[in-house]
């Protein structure tokens, strides 16, 4: 523990001005300045072996200091005779049955990546994997492809989404033979 305490003494006022900036308030800043030391102290013998010291309680300092701000975030109290639309079961399932025909209206390569990573479970990585692509270009034509299916839904089935983004309405298509 001495470790921690000559550390302290060392980077304390450093880290007290820090605070003082980002808070423009120094009892704030004392507030935070004991949950950083408490976090060290937490940290108990490992505490001894950290590499660099100051950073890790500036990370520590700036880490509880977002937790701070997120704790403050204004929240709003919802009535209890708030209504809100629900998604009728019955359109759901109505509406899968219009996927088929919709898929077969993409182009080979959307309908391969909807298929494979949506409707049969594959993750990105290892559709990746199987094409021989990047990760990153993976999740772009997953995000393309579920667009373009999105858009040909709209269109041909003339899905409509109520305010919260679900499913309220279609034009149900004639099943694929």
């Amino acid at each position: 523990m001495r470790c921690l305490i000559r550390a302290w003494h060392k980077h304390e006022t450093e880290l007290r001005g820090w605070l003082v900036g980002q808070l423009h308030d120094s009892a704030d800043a004392e507030d935070l300045l004991q949950d950083v030391f408490e976090k060290a102290m937490l940290q108990g013998d490992r505490f001894c072996s950290i590499d660099n010291v100051r950073a890790w309680l500036f990370r520590v300092a700036r880490n509880t200091l977002i937790d701070r701000y997120r704790m403050q975030r204004h929240q709003v109290e919802l009535p209890d005779n708030l209504s809100f639309d629900e998604v009728e079961p019955d359109a759901v399932e109505n509406l899968s049955e219009c996927l088929p025909r919709v898929l077969l209206e993409l182009s080979a390569q959307d309908r391969e990546v909807i298929t494979l990573c949506d409707l049969d479970g594959m993750s990105q990585q290892h559709f990746a994997e199987l094409k021989d692509i990047s990760l990153s270009a993976a999740k772009s034509r997953v995000q393309r492809a579920r667009r373009r299916l999105r858009q040909t839904l709209e269109i041909n089935c003339q899905v409509r989404m109520n305010d919260v983004g679900n499913v309220c309405c279609f034009v149900p298509r004639e099943a694929v033979k």
